[in-house]
């Protein structure tokens, strides 16, 4: 496939001295999976910053180092300059990797270190050389945001103008209504879809920063529930797409007045947001998930991907459904796609099998468990290493399920494994189930010990400590 020409030092230079760039940006992305960032003035920023590397402090960097080793350097990527359609100042930006100043290696605990691990070790493999991505990222976009957590009180409020509850507030005494229904947000047109202009202001920004997109739609939530997809792209790069994809959403909403937020289940009674994640793997060119006889026209090498996918699913949620809230969304007995099984069309299935076009090229697989808090560096490195597994074990996912679900008997249900129930038990699924991860040396036992003691201090037990509002309405006559 063509490839577009990958700028070098000299070239960035050439781009910041044509656009009159002002400030250097350069970012790179904490265990957890958010951007961290400081800039330089343009004036003094020079080659020998890429081949010498900045420093800055990694104790105060989440899942990074402890205060008696902080020095760290970030090395920018020239291949992933941008121009920040965000900032008011001319500012450039460069995503950076991460290395020790003592001895010169990359830093284990770099999500983006983790990721160009796991390419080389596909292309080891002999499998295949290429792994393709495509996230499906779900986010709402709120007008209004507030929350607070003190000892003695704690609460949330949201609200979006165009939620079906406001379809009976007095505004400023002019209420034009046009509003989705609970679980009716998917495809309406304007002027029921009102966030039509803000997604296509998104786009055209990821656009200009050189993200390849292919459509975008409100989703089926009440209260602003949108979805932009990308074109697929291999994995180290669509884990770059993917950050840089948050980071447009939430500024451009930001600037036009809304706030984005890509928690998996912010409101009650209606859809989550997840994303779905399509993956194939290719080799020499060809695609390697099709075979005109196969089930759903998958090979034996997606069977297989898929049966690794499955089998180590309750350990990849620790890394693709990665916090307490994720699990409000993967609930069973709803449209949550919980159960360990793979489908053509069934859509609470784990992994569905896209059945849109018969081409060789589009086969691929879609695992639907994930959702949009994931780190994309860990989770899609992750995945990619669950499935190669299952091809070099040649793991035989459980047969297809084609029927609907829920129309089945509880003792036909009771065969269907489901994923696990909450955060602690994803990370207690990953500390039981990681030797997979750890093949060619692509996660390592310092990173999953790190990863999962960061999980569990800073996220499992905060909110196991704290009473929940709702437990008021439940016991508090009791």
């Amino acid at each position: 496939m063509a490839t577009k020409s990958t700028p070098d030092a000299k070239a960035v230079l050439d781009m910041i001295r044509e656009n009159d760039i002002q400030m250097v940006d350069v970012r790179f992305t904490d265990m957890p999976g958010t951007w961290q960032h400081f800039s330089v003035p343009a004036s003094v920023f020079s080659e020998s910053d890429f081949t010498d590397g900045m420093g800055f402090d990694g104790s105060s960097i989440r899942g990074f180092q402890t205060i008696n080793e902080s020095d760290m350097l970030v090395f920018p990527d020239p291949g992933t300059a941008f121009i920040d359609p965000a900032l008011r100042i001319p500012t450039l930006v460069l995503t950076c990797d991460i290395r020790d100043p003592i001895t010169g290696e990359p830093y284990s605990r770099d999500p983006r270190y983790i990721a160009r691990k796991a390419e080389a070790y596909l292309t080891k493999t002999g499998i295949a050389d290429t792994a393709y991505f495509g996230p499906e990222a779900e986010f709402f976009l709120f007008n209004d945001v507030r929350f607070d957590q003190t000892p003695n009180a704690g609460y949330y409020f949201i609200d979006s103008e165009e939620a079906i509850w406001n379809s009976g507030s007095d505004q400023d005494g002019i209420n034009q209504g046009y509003r989705p229904r609970h679980k009716e947000g998917y495809f309406p047109c304007p002027p029921t879809d009102k966030l039509q202009d803000v997604r296509s202001q998104i786009v055209l920004n990821m656009m200009s920063v050189g993200i390849d997109v292919e459509v975008h739609h409100h989703e089926v939530a009440t209260a602003g529930q949108c979805e932009i997809d990308m074109r697929f792209q291999p994995l180290l790069q669509m884990a770059d797409h993917l950050m840089l994809y948050k980071y447009i959403v939430k500024t451009t909403a930001y600037d036009m007045g809304y706030s984005a937020t890509f928690m998996p289940k912010p409101i009650f009674g209606d859809n989550g947001s997840g994303m779905h994640c399509h993956q194939s793997l290719w080799k020499s060119g060809e695609p390697l998930f099709f075979d005109e006889t196969g089930y759903a026209l998958l090979s034996e090498t997606a069977r297989h991907y898929i049966g690794g996918i499955l089998a180590h699913a309750p350990a990849l949620l620790a890394f693709c459904a990665p916090t307490a809230n994720s699990y409000r969304r993967l609930v069973p007995g709803f449209e949550a796609p919980i159960n360990l099984v793979y489908s053509m069309r069934n859509r609470s299935a784990a992994v569905r099998i896209p059945t849109y076009s018969s081409a060789p090229k589009a086969r691929r697989i879609e695992f639907r468990a994930p959702d949009p808090m994931a780190n994309p560096y860990l989770a899609f490195s992750a995945m990619l290493m669950a499935g190669l597994d299952g091809v070099r074990n040649k793991i035989e996912p459980p047969a297809p399920l084609d029927v609907d679900i829920y129309d089945l008997s509880p003792a036909e249900k009771a065969g269907i494994r489901a994923t696990p129930g909450s955060l602690a038990e994803s990370l207690d699924a990953l500390e039981e189930d990681n030797a997979f991860l750890m093949e060619g040396n692509v996660f390592t036992e310092d990173v999953i010990s790190t990863y999962l003691d960061y999980k569990r201090t800073t996220e499992v037990l905060p909110l196991a400590l704290r009473p929940h509002p709702y437990e008021f309405y439940l016991y508090y006559d009791a």
